[in-house]
């Protein structure tokens, strides 16, 4: 019997599926395979702390194993949870938030696929800091969204201003404008004033105001400000990953207007169901005063950290780089040194076992001749790899 042939696809892959690779996770898979293969390497290139959960939250992670089947949670999250982090957020900025705004969602990345499918049209535009964190371009490009870059340099503290956001011509008026303080790859935080100038300007302008406060907790000294104490229209975005040291348990959160609530619950149900019920009852106890006071002692490495990395670029000469204000980064010009640094950053895990995140990730334009150093490992590692850039380049 005959089978008739089938037509082939004029493609398999969609254009907008078709987006940037994130060089940072490419670089950690190369970590690991070295790992694997006993080969040693200093980490300055992962966003991820190298402490885990406090102790109160992997406690009731062995407690929850064995007191219900772990099933399903509500869609929108544990209630326990969101009232936790409501509560959290609430005390924090001295702002009212409710737990009936607040959603979980598997990591922030959840949150934004989630928040920026509620929001945006195929063809919609997004105004995005660059330098900024690689994956936001990549999420807007694969749902059909346009996006405007806000080009940030020392002169605002690399972080966007809404004198910026007044001069896009009209064209470029955004439907969504996003933020992140402190700033991932650059460690700066946005003044609460401009902040407040920010927020002000999308609602002027109709455009919803998308915060990343992913990294808020990991300060050195200026105050970070969430965007809902300036509209109640903005979108927070948050995480357990960061301050809280939970990036594998994948439990982040969005806070949202009453009226978004229902759209991305509904969302969430076909595409997440939920985020992993586990993580999510361990997670309350992430909100404890018990682990508050061991989440805060991490601070203090950070900053013992960035002090060595900072003592180590000038060693090397490197004196541009964006102020760590907080967060996990440095983001470093070392176009002194190479004028591409993906094949640059690939040659120093490869020759001196350093690895560091190259610029392009975070900024296609420009990023070249930067890189992003981590904060997230224990000062003796940057000095240990400072040590090992100077020999190399021979200073």
């Amino acid at each position: 019997m005959n089978t008739p042939e089938r037509p082939h696809p004029a493609h398999l892959v969609a254009a907008r599926g078709v987006v940037e690779p994130f060089r940072v996770m490419k670089m950690l898979d190369l970590v690991a395979r070295r790992t694997q293969a006993g080969q040693d390497t200093i980490m300055l290139c992962a966003g991820q702390p190298a402490t885990g959960a406090p102790k109160v939250v992997l406690d009731a992670a062995a407690d929850a194993l064995y007191a219900s089947p772990l099933g399903y949670t509500e869609v929108v999250g544990d209630r326990a949870l969101r009232e936790a982090i409501a509560a959290w957020h609430s005390d924090t900025y001295g702002v009212t938030t409710s737990a009936d705004h607040v959603i979980v969602t598997t990591g922030s990345s959840g949150g934004f696929v989630a928040a920026f499918t509620a929001l945006l049209e195929v063809g919609d535009t997004v105004a995005l800091p660059r330098p900024g964190y690689p994956a936001y371009r990549n999420i807007l490009k694969a749902l059909g969204a346009e996006v405007v870059d806000l080009v940030c340099g020392a002169e605002t503290n690399f972080q966007p201003t809404a004198a910026m956001l007044d001069a896009l011509p009209a064209e470029d008026k955004p439907t969504a404008v996003l933020i992140t303080s402190p700033g991932n790859p650059t460690g700066t935080i946005i003044d609460p004033a401009e902040l407040a100038r920010i927020a002000a300007w999308c609602e002027d302008n109709g455009a919803t105001l998308i915060s990343d406060e992913d990294y808020h907790g990991m300060s050195f000294g200026p105050p970070t400000a969430t965007a809902r104490e300036f509209s109640d229209r903005a979108i927070v975005v948050g995480t357990l990953s960061k301050y809280f040291s939970m990036t594998g348990w994948r439990v982040g959160w969005l806070i949202v207007p009453e009226d978004l609530v229902e759209t991305i619950e509904n969302l969430q149900a076909s595409v997440a169901l939920c985020a992993p019920a586990i993580s999510q009852v361990a997670g309350r106890a992430a909100f404890t005063d018990a682990a508050r006071a061991e989440l805060d002692g991490h601070i203090d490495d950070y900053r013992d950290t960035r002090a060595a990395l900072l003592e180590e670029l000038a060693a090397l000469g490197l004196d541009n780089y964006a102020e760590p204000d907080g967060g996990l980064y440095l983001w470093v010009d070392v176009s002194s040194l190479t004028d591409d640094s993906e094949t640059w950053a690939r040659e120093l895990v490869d020759e001196i076992g350093v690895a560091v995140a190259p610029g392009v990730d975070f900024d296609p334009v420009d990023g070249a001749g930067w890189v992003r150093l981590s904060l997230c490992g224990p000062a003796a590692d940057a000095r240990e790899a400072g040590r090992r850039l100077r020999e190399h380049l021979g200073r």
